[in-house]
């Protein structure tokens, strides 16, 4: 029988904050004691919304399922939902193998990374994370086991990538790593002075490499909108690597012990954070080599940073505009929260390539921007629903791991193939076992049953 306990939930950002119902099985097969039960499963609660929380049913935590199971001379690793891009990292790097697609922070899990689908610095690419899944294992409904791939079971694994966890609960996985010399990239950056020349840089195949991210500041205006500084690199090599570098070296990491007050991060602190980072980063104009932990994931050396935003949380916000569309909506969006005067500590600008089929899965050939904005007043929420009608009037979308708060209505409108996914999900989950908060506030639902409120 399952032991249960009662605690307070919320996705990354902190908003919204639920009493849930939780569990922590050792084997996620116990869960067939709870069939009757409406459930979600929760890796390490990286999603920055309500997709891994529910105020209603169970939430079962994977963090127990976590173990690494093999890994062949090809680089297929096979383990567990729950294990962790940390785990993985920590165990391969040394033995030269990296993970083909990582997202912003490695404290994820690969059932996660899955469900989301997602997707890193280099989608331009190499495209999302369900690229290189090469199959999986999934509890359904019923209780029956399934294994899924591209060529088996394909409409379930389609329908599983990008789906939120809401086709069933994903027991282990694999998929493929890729083959590295060092755990060093080689870093380059580029001052661009408006939004016109970021998006020139992001074209520009000369300056182009595996990897490509933008730092944009949100709060410029005027001839300045979008200036940006672009950050590229590649997995170093032995032979780039100057010989004082060719030990890794431990990064320096603290824990955020207390919420910030809402004070810390206003526009005036922000602006100055900009005007000092576009100057000092745009400044190193050569290529340079960085630890792949400071490249990738530079905010996991700060434990529990969310809390910078303090007790009322933050909303990530992350977008994407087709390739033939982007240059009238990104200055759009961009106008539209210069001229609210809302700061976005972090704002980052990355080019995607064509998506994959996943009926759910986020990423369209494109641009995307994720701005992280703080829950101080009632005219945050409206205020996205501004950004949302810019993003659909462009053919763009929201991404669902990020999201908190959109209506179903636009929802239904940004993902096209989205009846497709609802009525597979009627034939494999007719009672609606899999739900989360998310799933009910997008009426994400079987047809033939009615979501309990």
């Amino acid at each position: 029988m399952l032991t249960t306990r009662t605690t307070k939930l919320s996705g990354w950002g902190g908003y919204p904050r639920v009493d849930a119902t939780v569990c922590e099985p050792k084997d996620l097969s116990e869960l067939a004691t709870a069939q009757d039960q409406q459930l979600i499963i929760r890796g390490q609660g990286r999603s920055y919304g309500d997709a891994a929380i529910s105020v209603n049913g169970l939430v079962v935590l994977s963090g127990k399922t976590n173990s690494l199971l093999s890994l062949d001379e090809g680089g297929l690793l096979d383990a567990q939902a729950g294990v962790t891009l940390e785990q993985i990292l920590q165990a391969f790097v040394p033995r030269g193998w990296f993970p083909s697609v990582v997202p912003g922070t490695k404290f994820v899990s690969l059932g996660g990374c899955i469900a989301a689908d997602v997707h890193g610095k280099n989608h331009h690419r190499d495209g999302s994370f369900g690229e290189y899944v090469r199959e999986f294992e999934i509890i359904l409904a019923d209780g029956s086991h399934q294994t899924c791939s591209p060529a088996q079971n394909a409409e379930l694994f389609w329908a599983t990538l990008g789906g939120m966890g809401l086709t069933g609960i994903i027991m282990r996985a694999s998929f493929q790593m890729s083959p590295i010399e060092s755990p060093f990239m080689v870093v380059q950056h580029h001052q661009a002075p408006d939004l016109a020349g970021v998006i020139k840089f992001l074209q520009d195949k000369s300056i182009d490499d595996q990897y490509s991210v933008a730092w944009v500041d949100c709060l410029a205006k005027g001839s300045k909108l979008g200036r940006s500084v672009l950050i590229t690199g590649h997995h170093a090599r032995l032979d780039e690597l100057p010989a004082t570098v060719r030990k890794e070296s431990k990064a320096i990491s603290f824990d955020l012990k207390f919420d910030f007050p809402d004070w810390v991060l206003n526009r005036y602190s922000v602006a100055a954070f900009n005007e000092a980072y576009f100057r000092r980063q745009g400044l190193r104009r050569k290529p340079f080599i960085q630890h792949y932990d400071q490249f990738f994931f530079p905010l996991d050396k700060i434990g529990n940073w969310n809390r910078m935003y303090g007790r009322r949380g933050f909303v990530q916000y992350q977008c994407v505009f087709p390739l033939a569309n982007a240059s009238k909506g990104l200055p759009q969006l961009l106008e539209e929260l210069a001229a609210s005067r809302r700061p976005s500590f972090l704002a980052v600008l990355k080019l995607f390539g064509p998506g994959n089929q996943g009926l759910l899965s986020f990423p369209i050939e494109g641009y995307t921007l994720t701005l992280d904005l703080p829950l101080r007043d009632p005219g945050l929420l409206p205020f996205l629903d501004r950004l949302d009608e810019i993003v659909l009037k462009h053919n763009g979308r929201v991404y669902l791991a990020k999201d908190a708060r959109m209506r179903p209505e636009t929802f239904r409108a940004m993902y096209a193939q989205v009846e497709d996914w609802l009525a597979f999900k009627s034939r494999i989950d007719p009672t609606n076992r899999f739900q989360s908060d998310l799933s009910r506030r997008l009426e994400l639902k079987s047809r033939s049953v009615a979501v309990t409120a």
